[in-house]
Parts: structure tokens; C-alpha cells; sequence
């Protein structure tokens, strides 16, 4: 069963460890979400108060789906996750 993410921290090391597994610099993933490479540095020392919609874009550019917990098996993207991204990424 998946670990939940509860701080900070462990989204950013999520995200460091997901960057790094496809083979990304922090400014390749910068580049691609229109950042700085301090902003994803930042992120991954799990820097709190950060946008709330460039990190959920920034987990999506590297595939990671948030599911909630109550969501039943047989629909765990119960929350249409894309359209909360695409939203948040308009702001």
C-alpha cells in the first residue's frame, strides 16, 4: 500500500526522487514547468508555503496520482484530479 504524504518534506523528496528516476536536473523540470531551478530546489528540501498549483502540476509532469483514501478500489480517480491540476495551473 502507497505511503501517505503528510509534510513538506516527503513531497519534496517525492518529487526529487521521481525527477531524478526519468533521468531530469532540477532545470530540465523547471524548464518544463516554467520555473526557476531555485523554486524545484526549494521544493525538494521541502520548502513549506509553496504554490499549491505549481506543485501539483510539477507532480503531475512526473505522473504521480493523488488518490484519496475513501476512494473505492474500483474507481481511484474518483476526484478528477486533471481538472483541480488544470485549474490551479490557470491561477
Amino acid at each position: 500500500m502507497p505511503q501517505p504524504l503528510r509534510t513538506p518534506a516527503e513531497i519534496g523528496a517525492l518529487i526529487r526522487d521521481r525527477r531524478k528516476a526519468r533521468g531530469l536536473l532540477q532545470a530540465d523540470l523547471a524548464a518544463r514547468l516554467g520555473v526557476s531551478r531555485l523554486w524545484v530546489g526549494e521544493i525538494e528540501r521541502g520548502k513549506p508555503g509553496a504554490n499549491l498549483g505549481l506543485v501539483l502540476r510539477a507532480l503531475d509532469m512526473l505522473g504521480v496520482r493523488l488518490v484519496p483514501q475513501d476512494a473505492p478500489a474500483a474507481n481511484p480517480a474518483a476526484d478528477d484530479l486533471d481538472a483541480i491540476i488544470a485549474n490551479a495551473s490557470q491561477r
